[in-house]
């Protein structure tokens, strides 16, 4: 009897089969000529950075590997061995704001469902704005009418940003006094909880004297197009890779805000609660502004900071519910760049400066992340040189290099239980280079934030002459910045 194929997975094949095509028609394109010796310097300057980004690319992939399915697994098997002692009381804060109700009950459904069954003494923390969220979770809690050692605890906050949320909830925690063996696990209000996940991350506290903090493996649910949802999943895919790598050597450089856990003990220090309320940058040429997004970011370095390790749990999964900013994908992977990317780079000068706190090759990735948006564009940049001076056939090169290289990158990640869809080489290159784009424009404008989920931006009331030179003196130092990266790539190519 033969195997029927479903829609999708047809549809995937066509897919498959339509890149590989394609690839085909560029080679057949290309002129016998172009790999000849008068080529070999073009092709040397495309592969010393190539050496430098595919050396990254690969020790990550190895490392993630490593740790996935060696190292993580060891560790599980001595985590059972040992029996280790689990947490004394267990926090689940959710924060909540500008969310529709049906998300809103599908988060606070499942974390009331991992409350009852972790079998832990649990307080549900509900850091909310609005009095439809406490009236529909009021509902569930008497739906489910949890046991006594699950409580429920309201937090109203005036809706002035994730961080005030946060920090609101965290002085809630504190008032309620937890012992060193307390957890607490901090869930955005989009994030619902796979079942077990707060069994699986718990005891990894007690296991891990030194970790301060640790996040979990996510997949996602999206609200959007057919493009919109493969970027997202390929964007979970590669933090998958980039989380198992890190936490090999426990320096993960981000404190997921979807779903982190952290010991009570350091939730509840009035400098952790500081750093995460009112966190700042000093820059040279922008002055002083907080950071109204990232929140992410500053736990992390807070901790960094404080000296604890960080660590990452790949068996304890979540699933967030996206909602694209804009229907259009252009516009939406934009903003979401522009959020993501400024949050990465607002810390990451005052991280490096952390010295052996934070470890060699974490030292070694966040100097890449300040290179990348350079090294990124090297070889498209050369190429279309080369095409315009040269012969176009170059460019055909280059763009059968990267189709080739991007499907196999695409492949590889598979390796790491995501799945894989025939959009994610395009994708993957759509990344590189607007990715690129996107950092170097946000570089030279950091004070410059706003949630995508909700209009809030950051208002700093400067003074005319001051906005107008921070306005200009960006626009100013970006346009230097593009034209001495080209001028260099002329005098190369």
């Amino acid at each position: 009897m033969g195997m029927i194929l479903s829609p999708k997975k047809i549809a995937k094949a066509n897919g498959w089969l339509f890149y590989l095509c394609l690839l085909m028609l560029i080679a057949l394109a290309l002129p016998h000529t172009i790999f000849d010796h008068e080529s070999k310097d073009f092709l040397l300057v495309i592969g010393v950075v190539g050496i430098w980004r595919y050396s990254m690319g690969a020790i990550h992939f190895l490392r993630g590997l490593v740790f996935l399915y060696v190292v993580f697994p060891y560790y599980r098997r001595k985590l059972r061995r040992q029996d280790a002692a689990a947490p004394s009381h267990l926090f689940l804060m959710v924060t909540s704001f500008r969310i529709d109700a049906v998300a809103t009950a599908m988060v606070y459904r499942s974390v009331i469902e991992e409350a009852i069954a972790c079998g832990y003494p649990a307080t549900v923390v509900c850091s909310i704005v609005e009095l439809a969220d406490e009236l529909l979770i009021k509902n569930l809690w008497e739906k489910y009418a949890p046991p006594e050692r699950v409580s429920l605890c309201f937090v109203r906050i005036a809706g002035t940003g994730k961080r005030d949320g946060l920090a609101s909830g965290f002085r809630a925690i504190s008032r309620k006094l937890p012992d060193e063996r307390a957890v607490v696990v901090v869930i955005d209000g989009d994030s619902v909880l796979e079942p077990g996940a707060v069994r699986r991350i718990a005891p990894w506290f007690d296991f891990f004297p030194k970790v301060g903090g640790l996040t979990t493996n996510e997949f996602c649910e999206v609200r959007g197009s057919y493009v919109m949802r493969e970027w997202h999943r390929l964007r979970f895919a590669q933090r998958h890779l980039n989380m198992c790598s890190m936490a090999l050597s426990k320096r993960v450089l981000t404190m997921t805000g979807r779903m982190s856990a952290f010991r009570a003990s350091i939730v509840t220090n009035p400098e952790f609660i500081a750093d995460v309320e009112n966190d700042y940058l000093d820059h040279w040429r922008l002055g002083r502004f907080r950071f109204l997004t990232g929140d992410d970011k500053s736990t992390w370095y807070s901790l960094m900071r404080m000296g604890h390790d960080t660590f990452y749990v790949p068996d304890a999964a979540i699933r967030t519910i996206e909602h694209p900013p804009d229907k259009s994908f252009f516009k939406a992977s934009r903003k979401l760049m522009f959020r993501w990317y400024g949050n990465s780079l607002r810390q990451n000068k005052r991280a490096r400066r952390l010295g052996p706190h934070l470890g060699l090759f974490a030292w070694l990735v966040l100097a890449d992340q300040r290179v990348s948006m350079w090294t990124c564009l090297f070889g498209l940049t050369a190429a279309l040189i080369a095409s315009l001076k040269y012969n176009v056939a170059y460019l055909l090169a280059y763009f059968l290099w990267i189709g080739a290289t991007r499907l196999a990158l695409s492949l590889l990640l598979g390796a790491t239980g995501h799945p894989v869809g025939p959009a994610y080489p395009l994708i993957l290159y759509y990344n590189q280079i607007v990715g690129a784009m996107m950092k170097i424009y946000v570089f030279f404008r950091l004070d410059r934030q706003s949630w995508t989920r909700q209009p809030t931006k950051l208002t700093r009331d400067l003074a005319g002459l001051q906005r107008w030179f921070n306005t200009w003196s960006s626009r100013a130092m970006t346009f230097a910045a593009a034209s001495a990266f080209l001028s260099i790539l002329l005098l190369i190519v």
